[in-house]
């Protein structure tokens, strides 16, 4: 673990997009990833991917490991009427491990798709982006709007927030790699 400055100072390449449930901000992460990836840049961690099952009705929630490209599903299918979480333990322990990877690797940014319900009530993926600040690394996640205090609470008031627009995270990163490169 770095020393206290550093790691305050490392809370400066952390950002969040903040977004409205009428926001698509998977897709807007996926793309952005996308973009970084044709331009060769190492980026790591995961974006989520949503499908709706074979009757059209459920959605199917998988993250896709930008680094390898590999599917994890993470959630579970409950069955009709069920109101219990479906959030598939398994797949989120592997969507960690995809997470971890990237930072033990060194990845140029790491994305991890949401900071969420769950990770708000302590767990998720929550170490996994503490672990990528105390790492050095650049960090880009999504927030939903209604746990931006939360989100404040976890980073103590540090990174940015960026409102859900694609021109606005392309300024983020252009800054943050240009400032990262002349460390």
């Amino acid at each position: 673990m770095p020393d206290s400055a550093t790691f305050t100072q490392n809370l400066l390449n952390l950002a969040a997009v903040i977004y409205h449930p009428a926001d698509d901000v998977d897709q807007l992460l996926a793309a952005f990833a996308g973009q970084l990836r044709a331009q060769g840049r190492r980026i790591g961690g995961i974006v989520q991917r949503n499908q709706h099952d074979e009757g059209g009705l459920g959605k199917l929630m998988e993250v896709v490991d930008l680094r390898t490209g590999h599917a994890i599903p993470i959630c579970q299918n409950l069955g009709p009427g069920s109101t219990a979480c479906r959030l598939n333990q398994a797949g989120l322990a592997d969507a960690a491990q995809a997470v971890t990877r990237a930072i033990d690797d060194g990845v140029e940014l790491v994305i991890v798709n949401k900071f969420g319900k769950t990770e708000v009530e302590g767990g998720g993926l929550r170490s996994e982006i503490a672990a990528a600040v105390a790492a050095g690394l650049p960090v880009l996640t999504a927030v939903p709007r209604r746990f931006q205090d939360a989100w404040r609470a976890f980073t103590g008031g540090y990174g940015t927030t960026l409102a859900c627009d694609r021109a606005i995270i392309n300024d983020w990163w252009n800054e943050t790699s240009r400032w990262v490169a002349a460390r």
